[in-house]
């Protein structure tokens, strides 16, 4: 029977120490919820009492009644002090959490050096603080700051540490890669000895990403014997981060055959990382694992001919596992089977021997060589590909727009758009202003559209990018735009390339409006049938 490992995530404290990184009482609350439905089992809050968001986010969890344990963090006692008489210990308590982290000092340089007390009195401190909260009826889980290196450094006094901290009757003795130096077989070799030191001793793992090895840390200590990991959703934490979950989960249960969450949760992955990086404010690199964009997108032609054989030619799991999806990039380096894979994908009949997807290999072809970029631009592509094969159902027409950008001695600039365009044979003529010429586009082709179409409240622009193409040319240099938009659920990029920045963005934003209004119907067709369900239109 595969042996279970128990997951903690501290995105909402650790993670939020990223740079960055900033998160309210609502941003904690709507990501808890998403972490308790992926099946995490403990969720670290924060700091009770640190700060007015951390004190409103306990005081609101109680409400979702989430399976997971809502976990406080704070540090053992003071010094020559009594702990029911310690500030930190109190606010854990009257933050009403079934469970408590605690960090405590492993290494002796630390001892002497930042806590300047002796190495019996941090021994005390760490026993009478989890008595105290274990008496109290709390889950305790002992964070050991810096075990690595107070191991290697007095391998005697942090296996003490740890032994006192199991006598005091912590549920959990979590060994702390604090620094993020310690490499894979040091963690393994530690991690075996403390398990001969405590035999039966329930081990956690918690490691920082400075060598980028958190990771691999965290599995090599599962296979020495922890059954607690550590980690945040999308490895967000200080300095260069925390171990990340979306990376140790999937590698544990898919091909180490742990059980971490449920296995109906897990295609739930992808999604999750997606929905915290929107709600942190922080783009997701597009070739992180399992997660990313791209982490199981291809490009080489040869590749793609494979793939459509068999995905296991190149990918190491089928993406769906993980809630990801397989995908075909088209550039230069495309053949015709990465055009044909991304018809098939999209559902177009695109018949490989036909005049049509001969038409369409050199278009594409011929806009890369204008400058275009479709790699990144999945949805410009889409957009093409349905055009080509006549899919494509138009929901407005632009005419035209104009700009009005003002600079006045002392003051802000002022960006002002003007659009005119149709939808069905109503002309719309709309002006937004914005803090940029983009900004004030994108606000005066909303204005225009949301009377039609209002789930394009739910979309907005997350990346912005502009590269020049002919720096010869200098100022008169043709420029490629990278617009990258999202929703909750979706991410999709699009392309414009003009000589004139204005031009090309606004080519690649009306693309990712029409992008995203795919599989609507123009507001006649609904009015018609609308009409037609209450019985006015003859058929």
């Amino acid at each position: 029977m595969p042996k279970s490992i128990s997951i903690f995530d501290t995105t909402l404290r650790d993670g939020t120490q990223g740079e960055g990184i900033s998160l309210s009482a609502d941003d904690k609350l709507k990501i808890a919820k998403k972490l308790d439905d992926l099946g995490v089992h403990y969720i670290e809050g924060g700091i009770p009492g640190s700060n007015m968001k951390d004190i409103e986010f306990f005081k609101r969890v109680k409400d979702l009644h989430l399976h997971a344990k809502i976990t406080a963090f704070g540090s053992t006692r003071r010094k020559n002090s009594q702990a029911d008489q310690d500030d930190n210990l109190q606010r854990i308590l009257a933050a009403g959490v079934p469970a408590a982290t605690l960090v405590g000092k492993s290494w002796d340089f630390h001892v002497h050096t930042a806590l300047q007390t002796t190495l019996e009195e941090n021994l005390a401190m760490i026993g009478d603080s989890i008595a105290y909260l274990k008496n109290k009826g709390l889950e305790v889980i002992f964070d050991a700051e810096h075990f690595f290196d107070g191991y290697k450094n007095n391998p005697d006094y942090a296996a003490a540490v740890m032994s006192r901290a199991r006598e005091a009757g912590a549920d959990w003795l979590v060994m702390c890669d604090t620094n993020g130096g310690t490499l894979p077989h040091e963690i393994r070799d530690i991690v075996s000895s403390l398990g001969l030191r405590l035999p039966g001793a329930p081990l956690g793992i918690h490691t920082h990403n400075d060598c980028e090895l958190a990771v691999a840390n965290a599995l090599s200590a599962i296979e020495a014997g922890a059954r607690q990991v550590q980690g945040t959703i999308n490895g967000y934490g200080e300095r260069c981060g925390n171990a990340n979950l979306c990376s140790i989960i999937p590698t544990l249960q898919l091909k180490m055959g742990y059980n971490c969450i449920p296995g109906d949760s897990l295609p739930q992955l992808t999604n999750t990382a997606r929905y915290v990086s929107e709600v942190a404010n922080v783009n997701m690199p597009v070739n992180q694992p399992y997660v990313g964009s791209a982490a199981f997108a291809h490009k080489g032609g040869i590749h793609v001919s494979a793939i459509l054989r068999d995905s296991r030619t190149y990918e190491h799991i089928s993406p769906e596992l993980v809630g990801n999806k397989q995908r075909v990039l088209v550039s230069e380096l495309a053949g015709q089977s990465n055009v044909l894979s991304k018809a098939k994908e999209m559902g177009l009949n695109l018949d490989p021997s036909s005049e049509q997807a001969r038409k369409v290999i050199d278009k594409i072809k011929d806009l890369e060589h204008q400058g275009y970029q479709f790699e990144g631009a999945d949805a410009s592509l889409e957009l093409l590909l349905r055009e080509a094969t006549g899919e494509m159902n138009e929901l407005f027409t632009f005419e035209s727009f104009k700009m009005l950008v003002e600079k006045s001695a002392g003051k802000p600039v002022v960006s002002e758009a003007f659009v005119k365009l149709k939808v069905g044979n109503e002309t719309l003529y709309t002006a937004g202003e914005g803090n940029g010429p983009v900004n004030a586009l994108d606000n005066a082709l909303r204005k225009a559209l949301l009377a039609h179409f209002p789930q394009l409240k739910e979309m907005h622009l997350s990346d912005y990018k502009v590269r020049v193409l002919d720096e010869k040319d200098q100022t008169a240099a043709k420029v490629r735009v990278l617009i990258e938009s999202k929703n909750y659920t979706d991410t999709w990029s699009t392309v414009g390339v003009s000589a004139n920045v204005i031009e090309a963005s606004w080519e690649a934003l009306v693309d990712s409006m029409r992008y995203a209004l795919l599989g609507q119907m123009s507001p006649e067709t609904t009015d018609l049938l609308d009409l037609g369900q209450c019985g006015l239109v003859n058929h």
